[in-house]
Protein backbone atom coordinates (compact mmCIF):
# COMPACT_ATOMS: atom_id res chain seq x y z
CA UNK A 1 0.00 0.00 0.00
CA UNK A 2 2.74 2.48 1.02
CA UNK A 3 6.28 2.13 -0.27
CA UNK A 4 9.04 4.56 0.69
CA UNK A 5 12.49 4.25 -0.83
CA UNK A 6 15.60 6.22 0.16
CA UNK A 7 13.58 9.25 1.20
CA UNK A 8 15.51 12.42 1.93
CA UNK A 9 13.75 15.58 3.11
CA UNK A 10 14.75 18.97 4.47
CA UNK A 11 13.12 21.82 6.37
CA UNK A 12 14.50 25.33 5.80
CA UNK A 13 17.46 23.71 4.00
CA UNK A 14 18.24 21.56 7.04
CA UNK A 15 18.32 17.81 6.18
CA UNK A 16 15.99 15.82 8.44
CA UNK A 17 15.22 12.56 6.65
CA UNK A 18 18.39 10.92 5.35
CA UNK A 19 17.59 7.81 3.35
CA UNK A 20 14.46 6.39 4.98
CA UNK A 21 12.91 3.26 3.47
CA UNK A 22 9.71 1.54 4.61
CA UNK A 23 6.98 -0.67 3.12
CA UNK A 24 3.50 -1.07 4.61
CA UNK A 25 1.06 -3.61 3.21
CA UNK A 26 -2.72 -3.58 3.51
CA UNK A 27 -3.85 -5.14 6.77
CA UNK A 28 -0.72 -4.11 8.67
CA UNK A 29 -0.11 -1.78 11.60
CA UNK A 30 3.40 -0.35 11.87
CA UNK A 31 4.72 1.66 14.79
CA UNK A 32 7.63 4.09 14.52
CA UNK A 33 9.46 5.05 17.70
CA UNK A 34 12.56 7.12 18.25
CA UNK A 35 14.20 9.94 20.19
CA UNK A 36 13.29 13.61 19.87
CA UNK A 37 14.55 15.17 16.66
CA UNK A 38 14.83 11.85 14.83
CA UNK A 39 12.46 12.90 12.04
CA UNK A 40 9.24 11.16 13.06
CA UNK A 41 6.92 14.14 12.64
CA UNK A 42 8.81 15.24 9.53
CA UNK A 43 8.02 11.86 7.97
CA UNK A 44 4.31 12.29 8.69
CA UNK A 45 4.28 15.84 7.28
CA UNK A 46 6.16 14.81 4.13
CA UNK A 47 3.70 11.99 3.50
CA UNK A 48 0.75 14.30 4.18
CA UNK A 49 2.09 16.99 1.85
CA UNK A 50 2.60 19.82 4.35
CA UNK A 51 4.18 22.92 2.74
CA UNK A 52 7.73 23.75 3.79
CA UNK A 53 8.95 20.16 3.79
CA UNK A 54 11.16 19.65 0.74
CA UNK A 55 11.83 16.16 -0.60
CA UNK A 56 15.36 16.18 -1.99
CA UNK A 57 15.68 12.53 -3.01
CA UNK A 58 13.85 9.21 -2.98
CA UNK A 59 10.27 8.24 -3.69
CA UNK A 60 7.02 7.34 -1.98
CA UNK A 61 4.11 5.54 -3.64
CA UNK A 62 0.61 4.97 -2.30
CA UNK A 63 -1.46 2.27 -3.97
CA UNK A 64 0.92 2.48 -6.90
CA UNK A 65 0.57 6.26 -7.31
CA UNK A 66 3.40 8.75 -6.92
CA UNK A 67 2.42 10.18 -3.55
CA UNK A 68 4.94 13.01 -3.67
CA UNK A 69 3.48 14.30 -6.94
CA UNK A 70 0.01 14.72 -5.43
CA UNK A 71 -1.42 17.80 -3.71
CA UNK A 72 -2.53 17.33 -0.08
CA UNK A 73 -6.24 17.22 -1.01
CA UNK A 74 -5.48 14.60 -3.67
CA UNK A 75 -3.68 12.45 -1.11
CA UNK A 76 -6.70 12.73 1.20
CA UNK A 77 -9.12 11.81 -1.59
CA UNK A 78 -6.93 8.80 -2.44
CA UNK A 79 -7.42 7.56 1.12
CA UNK A 80 -4.61 8.98 3.24
CA UNK A 81 -5.41 10.44 6.68
CA UNK A 82 -2.94 12.39 8.83
CA UNK A 83 -3.61 12.69 12.55
CA UNK A 84 -1.70 15.57 14.12
CA UNK A 85 0.26 15.60 17.34
CA UNK A 86 -1.34 18.97 18.10
CA UNK A 87 -4.76 19.20 16.38
CA UNK A 88 -5.49 22.76 15.32
CA UNK A 89 -8.44 24.90 16.39
CA UNK A 90 -10.69 26.41 13.72
CA UNK A 91 -12.88 29.13 15.29
CA UNK A 92 -16.18 29.82 13.55
CA UNK A 93 -16.37 26.46 11.76
CA UNK A 94 -18.44 23.72 13.39
CA UNK A 95 -17.20 20.16 13.48
CA UNK A 96 -20.32 18.99 11.65
CA UNK A 97 -19.89 21.54 8.88
CA UNK A 98 -16.17 20.85 8.55
CA UNK A 99 -16.56 17.07 8.42
CA UNK A 100 -19.50 17.02 6.03
CA UNK A 101 -17.72 19.35 3.60
CA UNK A 102 -14.52 17.29 3.89
CA UNK A 103 -16.26 13.98 3.33
CA UNK A 104 -18.34 15.18 0.39
CA UNK A 105 -15.30 16.81 -1.24
CA UNK A 106 -13.53 13.47 -1.08
CA UNK A 107 -16.58 11.61 -2.36
CA UNK A 108 -16.82 14.04 -5.29
CA UNK A 109 -13.13 13.50 -6.12
CA UNK A 110 -13.81 9.75 -6.23
CA UNK A 111 -16.87 10.18 -8.42
CA UNK A 112 -19.33 9.32 -5.63
CA UNK A 113 -22.58 11.03 -4.70
CA UNK A 114 -22.52 13.41 -1.69
CA UNK A 115 -24.15 12.33 1.54
CA UNK A 116 -27.37 14.09 2.48
CA UNK A 117 -27.55 15.97 5.76
CA UNK A 118 -29.55 13.19 7.39
CA UNK A 119 -27.23 10.41 6.24
CA UNK A 120 -24.21 12.35 7.36
CA UNK A 121 -25.62 12.97 10.85
CA UNK A 122 -26.38 9.27 11.19
CA UNK A 123 -22.78 8.44 10.29
CA UNK A 124 -21.44 11.13 12.63
CA UNK A 125 -23.51 9.83 15.57
CA UNK A 126 -22.22 6.31 14.97
CA UNK A 127 -18.56 7.34 14.91
CA UNK A 128 -18.90 9.77 17.82
CA UNK A 129 -20.52 7.05 19.91
CA UNK A 130 -17.65 4.73 19.11
CA UNK A 131 -15.18 7.25 20.53
CA UNK A 132 -17.46 8.27 23.42
CA UNK A 133 -17.63 11.84 22.14
CA UNK A 134 -20.87 13.72 22.86
CA UNK A 135 -22.65 14.79 19.67
CA UNK A 136 -23.00 18.29 21.12
CA UNK A 137 -19.23 18.61 20.76
CA UNK A 138 -19.54 18.04 17.03
CA UNK A 139 -21.72 21.13 16.85
CA UNK A 140 -19.00 23.27 18.41
CA UNK A 141 -16.17 24.99 16.46
CA UNK A 142 -13.43 22.53 15.51
CA UNK A 143 -11.34 21.76 18.63
CA UNK A 144 -12.09 25.16 20.21
CA UNK A 145 -12.21 24.81 24.00
CA UNK A 146 -11.51 21.08 23.82
CA UNK A 147 -9.17 19.38 26.27
CA UNK A 148 -6.17 17.50 24.89
CA UNK A 149 -8.00 14.19 25.16
CA UNK A 150 -11.14 15.60 23.53
CA UNK A 151 -9.10 16.91 20.60
CA UNK A 152 -7.58 13.48 20.03
CA UNK A 153 -10.94 11.71 20.27
CA UNK A 154 -12.43 14.29 17.93
CA UNK A 155 -9.66 13.55 15.46
CA UNK A 156 -10.41 9.84 15.67
CA UNK A 157 -14.07 10.64 14.93
CA UNK A 158 -12.85 12.51 11.86
CA UNK A 159 -10.87 9.44 10.84
CA UNK A 160 -13.92 7.22 11.29
CA UNK A 161 -16.10 9.48 9.15
CA UNK A 162 -13.52 9.92 6.37
CA UNK A 163 -12.77 6.17 6.41
CA UNK A 164 -9.23 6.28 4.97
CA UNK A 165 -7.18 3.43 3.55
CA UNK A 166 -4.03 4.53 5.37
CA UNK A 167 -3.92 6.43 8.67
CA UNK A 168 -0.70 8.15 9.70
CA UNK A 169 -1.09 9.04 13.36
CA UNK A 170 1.54 11.36 14.80
CA UNK A 171 1.76 10.85 18.57
CA UNK A 172 -1.96 10.33 18.99
CA UNK A 173 -1.26 9.24 22.57
CA UNK A 174 0.24 12.63 23.48
CA UNK A 175 -1.71 14.28 26.30
CA UNK A 176 -4.06 11.36 26.92
CA UNK A 177 -4.90 9.99 30.34
CA UNK A 178 -5.37 6.25 30.88
CA UNK A 179 -9.10 6.21 30.10
CA UNK A 180 -8.77 8.38 26.99
CA UNK A 181 -5.86 6.26 25.79
CA UNK A 182 -8.00 3.14 25.99
CA UNK A 183 -10.88 4.81 24.13
CA UNK A 184 -8.60 6.08 21.37
CA UNK A 185 -6.85 2.72 21.09
CA UNK A 186 -10.17 0.92 20.79
CA UNK A 187 -11.27 3.45 18.18
CA UNK A 188 -8.17 2.88 16.06
CA UNK A 189 -8.71 -0.87 16.21
CA UNK A 190 -12.41 -0.73 15.31
CA UNK A 191 -11.92 1.74 12.44
CA UNK A 192 -8.61 0.69 10.92
CA UNK A 193 -7.81 -2.93 11.82
CA UNK A 194 -9.12 -4.40 8.58
CA UNK A 195 -7.57 -6.36 5.69
CA UNK A 196 -7.92 -3.44 3.27
CA UNK A 197 -6.51 -0.73 5.58
CA UNK A 198 -3.18 0.10 7.20
CA UNK A 199 -1.86 2.28 10.02
CA UNK A 200 1.44 4.02 10.67
CA UNK A 201 1.61 4.91 14.38
CA UNK A 202 4.25 7.41 15.46
CA UNK A 203 4.83 7.37 19.19
CA UNK A 204 7.44 7.94 21.89
CA UNK A 205 6.05 5.37 24.28
CA UNK A 206 5.00 1.76 24.36
CA UNK A 207 1.77 2.46 26.25
CA UNK A 208 -0.40 3.04 23.16
CA UNK A 209 0.83 -0.27 21.78
CA UNK A 210 -0.80 -2.03 24.74
CA UNK A 211 -4.10 -1.17 23.06
CA UNK A 212 -3.12 -1.12 19.38
CA UNK A 213 -0.93 -4.16 18.84
CA UNK A 214 1.43 -3.46 15.92
CA UNK A 215 2.65 -6.02 13.44
CA UNK A 216 6.00 -4.26 13.14
CA UNK A 217 7.95 -1.74 15.22
CA UNK A 218 10.67 0.46 13.71
CA UNK A 219 13.24 2.69 15.37
CA UNK A 220 13.84 6.00 13.59
CA UNK A 221 17.06 7.78 14.49
CA UNK A 222 19.04 10.49 12.70
CA UNK A 223 16.65 10.50 9.78
CA UNK A 224 16.57 6.81 8.92
CA UNK A 225 15.19 3.55 10.24
CA UNK A 226 17.98 1.84 12.17
CA UNK A 227 16.17 -1.20 13.54
CA UNK A 228 12.92 -3.10 12.93
CA UNK A 229 11.20 -5.92 14.74
CA UNK A 230 7.96 -7.15 16.22
CA UNK A 231 6.00 -5.83 19.23
CA UNK A 232 8.73 -7.07 21.54
CA UNK A 233 11.02 -4.31 20.22
CA UNK A 234 8.77 -1.67 21.79
CA UNK A 235 9.11 -3.39 25.16
CA UNK A 236 12.88 -3.47 24.75
CA UNK A 237 12.92 0.25 24.03
CA UNK A 238 10.72 0.93 27.05
CA UNK A 239 13.22 -0.91 29.26
CA UNK A 240 16.51 0.22 27.75
CA UNK A 241 15.82 3.48 25.87
CA UNK A 242 17.21 4.56 22.53
CA UNK A 243 20.82 5.35 23.40
CA UNK A 244 22.43 2.10 22.30
CA UNK A 245 20.28 1.58 19.19
CA UNK A 246 20.48 5.18 18.02
CA UNK A 247 24.23 5.49 18.59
Amino acid sequence: MLKIENLHAAVADKPILKGLSLAINAGEIHAIMGPNGAGKSTLSYVLGGRPGYEVTDGLATFDGQDLLDMDPHERAAAGLFLGFQYPVEIPGVSNVQFLRESLNAQRKARGEEPLSGGDFLKLAREKAGLLKLDMDMLKRPVNVGFSGGEKKRNEMVQMGILDPKLAILDETDSGLDIDALRVVGDGINSIMRRPDKAVLLITHYQRLLDYVQPDFVHVLAAGRIVKSGGPELALELEREGYAEIAA
